[in-house]
């Protein structure tokens, strides 16, 4: 095979019946076989091709998870054109640039608030000839058709997959950055095949398992799961609403989910707030089990044997606290998958002493999302585990993590001087620093640019210390941590109201955010975890000052990436008052 559009054809041809895609109708769900994705795919390719897509075109995608962001993607690459993905919750400046430095023709829009997102800008986008709404309506214009009425179009639909070559583009992922102007990704067919293939090879997944999707398609992690499960041929159930996502896991039970680390974050601050606020007998239990499932985890990763009074404890807590969390997620879960962020290995042990292994991956939308991933027999959490198949790794002389491969991207789109620098002496540079063990798994330190510098000479990375903090307090919801060119290392605490509230009102405290941040009882939580942290660090390294915000960090106010990455410069010049006064003394 040579392309994407070209796997899938082979994935029909193999196993025409199976279930492909289960999507909601209502309370119900409903099932795709591949051959019927094979049929919508065909009569869409056909669709667009005749509205202009074709080889060396793009087409933008503007639109949240669902089964038609999968089909108008897999549609798109059929015609020989190449994917542009665009988060819809970009304003309409960013989509606009997303859309004219692409040279994106035809843009593929969810829904009546998206095409009104696109025409507020309509001026900006000349070569913009039609808008394909997904949900919504036609306009009288002609700029605006729909989805359906695109979607039964004739032609030699073969006769366009086999004219892609694997070294044509197929996608363009603008990485939304945590600083500067956002870059567009170029990948090939061959790096998504490469990157599908290498997951393959570690057999970990089958045709038997059900996948849940709901992370953004718009991210290269969601696009590679896209990818890997139609060469598998693993059913994936799609819903990206995120208010669904306690309710799916119970009507659906998959045995796979990925999500990023904030998920489980959120998860366990959850649960652990809870059997606080319960208190009393239920909260010994708690801690006597949670206590008990990371020793077995750490056992287990050190390849030791666990004690039989450790696997008759272990039991007992399975009975008592570990089956009731795994029937929250259906029951049937092997595992999750854990990537795009740093994921904190107090909460990684937590998980896997209940039964519950988060595998962590790492890779970057520059080497196709996935370029390291740990293995369920050999897990060691604080790790991404070793390299995929065929990925290579060197780490250079200052710490940075080099990635060479058939997954690296092709460049960054009109942007020779970056694709140089980004790939020089033929290895990606990730801007990562990391190091590698005797087996060869990879920790990650930090990003390179991010490493704080004290006024002393000593470094600190931010990222692992924000983690740490967020496991140890289940009221954050996120943390930042400051001190670059300063004496000493502070921290900004954003509450996550939706655990802190419960709390709040059994003690009594106020709800309001602004009265509770500086109530001595919520300083006093936020304290105990941050010096629970600090106890095992240098001096250099330990969090001396912090406060607690009224407001939290979102992607609207600039301070979070679509994919929820703190924008640190955003932060320090928004938050810089509060941050230069730690220091005012």
């Amino acid at each position: 095979m040579s392309s994407i559009p070209s796997l899938l054809r082979d994935r029909v041809t193999a196993t025409p019946d199976a279930e492909a895609y289960r999507v909601p109708s209502g309370e119900e769900w409903v099932s795709l076989s591949w051959r019927e994705v094979g049929e919508r795919v065909r009569g869409l390719a056909l669709g667009l091709s005749g509205l202009g897509a074709g080889p060396g075109g793009r087409v933008s995608i503007l639109c949240s998870t669902r089964l038609e962001w999968i089909l108008a993607d897999l549609a798109v690459l059929s015609t020989g054109a190449a994917t542009t993905t665009i988060y819809p919750s970009n304003t309409a400046a960013e989509c606009a640039f997303v859309i004219t430095d692409s040279g994106s023709t035809i843009v593929v829009a969810e829904d009546d608030d998206q095409v009104a997102k696109l025409r507020s800008v309509q001026k900006e986008l000349p070569d913009v000839t039609h808008v394909v709404v997904v949900d919504g309506t036609a306009s009288d214009d002609g700029w605006v058709v729909t989805l359906d009425s695109v979607s039964t179009g004739e032609g030699d639909f073969d006769a366009l997959v086999d004219a892609i070559g694997d070294d044509d583009l197929a996608t363009l992922i603008y990485t939304s950055g945590t600083t500067g102007r956002p870059k567009g990704v170029e990948l090939t067919h061959d790096n998504w095949l490469f990157a599908a293939g290498s997951v393959r090879e570690l057999g970990l997944l089958s045709p038997g398992d059900l996948h849940f999707l709901w992370l953004p398609l718009s991210h290269s992690f969601g696009k590679l799961l896209e990818v890997v499960m139609i060469d598998i041929g693993v059913p994936t159930a799609i819903d990206g609403r995120l208010d669904r996502i306690a309710d799916n896991l119970g009507a659906l039970r998959p045995t796979v989910m990925a999500a990023a680390p904030r998920i489980f974050e959120k998860i366990h601050n959850t649960v652990v707030a809870t059997v606080r606020r319960e208190g009393g007998l239920k909260l010994r239990i708690f801690e006597w089990a949670r206590e008990t499932g990371i020793r077995v985890s750490r056992a287990r990763q050190r390849d030791a044997a666990v004690p039989l009074t450790t696997r008759a404890e272990h039991a007992l807590a399975d009975r008592l606290v570990f089956g009731k969390l795994r029937a929250r997620f259906g029951g049937r879960i092997r595992f999750f998958i854990s990537g795009a962020a740093p994921l904190s290995r107090d909460v990684a042990e937590f998980f896997d002493g209940a039964g519950l292994t988060i595998l962590e991956g790492y890779g970057l939308t520059e080497s196709s999302a996935g370029s390291f991933f740990n293995r369920p027999e050999s897990v060691r959490f604080g790790t991404v585990g070793p390299p995929l198949p065929g990925t290579t790794v060197r780490i250079a002389e200052d710490g940075e993590i080099l990635i060479g491969g058939r997954g690296v991207m092709r460049g960054y789109h009109g942007l020779p001087q970056e694709t140089a620098d980004a790939l020089s002496d033929g290895w990606l540079h990730t801007g990562d620093i990391g190091e590698l063990d005797q087996d060869g798994r990879l920790t990650i330190t930090d990003r390179k640019k991010e490493l704080i510098k004290t006024s002393g000479g000593k470094y600190v990375a931010p990222t692992y210390l924000e983690g740490r903090i967020k496991a140890a307090c289940p009221f954050a919801s996120h943390v930042f941590v400051h001190g670059d060119r300063r004496n000493y290392v502070t921290a900004l605490i954003t509450l996550d109201m939706d655990v802190v509230r419960p709390w709040a009102e059994a003690e009594s405290l106020p709800a309001d955010p602004e009265k509770l941040r500086e109530h001595p009882r919520m300083r006093e939580e936020v304290d105990k975890a941050i010096q629970q942290v600090n106890a095992d660090q240098a001096s250099y390294a330990t969090v001396k000052k912090f406060a607690i915000l009224a407001d939290d960090f979102t992607v609207e106010t600039g301070e979070l990436t679509p994919s929820l990455k703190i924008r640190r410069k955003a932060v320090e010049e928004r938050r810089g008052e509060t941050l230069d006064g730690f220091y005012g003394d």
